[in-house]
């Protein structure tokens, strides 16, 4: 099994890795909206949290060498479901005609009241 880490996102705040390779499949932990530089909360609503997430996996998935187009299945735990639509777009923007399986959740509350956080599987 390998270990991935990566300084482009954010360090663990917690006793896991960013991710882990067994075989040919990538197991990302849940990312959140932080800064990877200042490991703060990004600044806006729903869009730029679900952006700074994207951008967060993304930057796990290349350390892994691969990209967000290797992603098989994605969770996505959402604080708040009436923001769906407003996520979602910007999920999409980001995954395009991809597409991978996915399952969302509402959640009462996230790491450092973050409003979304999304991990992953993916295929190299």
């Amino acid at each position: 099994m390998e270990t991935i880490k990566t300084d482009s996102a954010p360090a663990a705040i917690g006793p896991y890795s960013q991710a882990k390779v067994l075989d040919h499949l990538v197991f990302c932990s849940g990312q959140i909206p932080l800064n990877p530089r200042t490991m703060q909360l990004v600044d806006g609503g729903i869009e730029a949290q679900t952006r700074q997430v994207l951008s967060n996996m993304q930057a796990v998935l290349e350390a892994a060498g691969l990209t967000l187009g290797h992603a098989v299945k994605t969770t996505v735990f959402h604080q708040d479901m009436t923001e769906f639509a407003a996520m979602n777009a910007v999920y999409a923007e980001r995954f395009g005609e991809h597409a991978p399986a996915r399952s969302t959740v509402e959640v009462s509350k996230l790491p450092l009241g973050a409003r979304v956080e999304l991990e992953c599987i993916a295929a190299r």
